[in-house]
């Protein structure tokens, strides 16, 4: 085959993953005022759905699931054991996100005054586009307003700190423990290593690498 890797990863899909068995709705789940919930869905026991949660069909919520008010979840999605998904967040079709991951927590917005720091209110939210994949523990903070965007097909790995009003291209690998601070903007597929740090209010081009540990302090070029 002209690309091994990938023939292995289709081998090992095709016939060691067990194909998807709906479980149907846990009588322990605990549901808000209109709540609405596709096709052959699999909801585990002590899983949180707020008013007016959607979810699409086939998806999975494993127990200790939080989905707040107004938020949706596309089909086919997996979500594992102790996510939390604020309020108001959309959330794509196959997304995958791993456990203890906090999708829509506020943005570190504050504002000093007479030697007080003062929160300034997030009223944005979260969108996270199709095929998005979140590992363990990320956190991505919602907007001050309108939105933190993760486009189509990102792979973020464990550990990852996304601020509010930041926009993640398509396609983007995202290594352990990078930090992105609020507003800056990362093109599509850019690759940036573990641990490094990204500050606010930058843009980072297209086809973009970062190598682990980078500490970016300007924009940077497509290419």
């Amino acid at each position: 085959v002209p690309n091994p890797l990938l023939a292995f990863a289709q081998v090992a899909k095709k016939f060691f993953i067990q194909p998807y068995a709906a479980r149907g709705i846990a009588p322990e789940v605990i549901r808000g005022e209109n709540v609405r919930i596709g096709e052959d869905p699999s909801i585990w026991p002590f899983v949180t759905l707020g008013d007016g949660v959607t979810l699409g069909a086939r998806v999975t919520l494993y127990p200790g699931v939080f989905v707040g008010a107004g938020s949706t979840i596309g089909d086919d999605c997996l979500i594992y054991p102790n996510v939390v998904i604020r309020e108001g967040s959309t959330i794509g079709k196959r997304v995958i996100v791993h456990g203890g991951t906090v999708i829509g927590s506020d943005g570190f917005g504050y504002v000093q005054h007479e030697g007080r720091h003062h929160k300034i209110p997030q009223l944005g939210g979260v969108t996270i586009e199709d095929d998005v994949e979140l590992g363990a523990n990320v956190s991505i903070d919602r907007a001050t307003l309108g939105q933190t965007l993760i486009r189509q097909g990102t792979k973020v790995d464990n550990l990852v700190q996304i601020a509010h009003n930041v926009t993640i291209g398509e396609h983007a690998i995202l290594v352990a423990q990078v930090g992105i601070a609020g507003s800056s903007t990362i093109g599509r597929h850019v690759m940036i290593g573990g641990q490094a740090g990204l500050p606010d209010h930058i843009q980072v081009g297209d086809h973009v690498m970062i190598a682990a540990r980078a500490g970016v302090n300007r924009n940077l070029e497509s290419n």
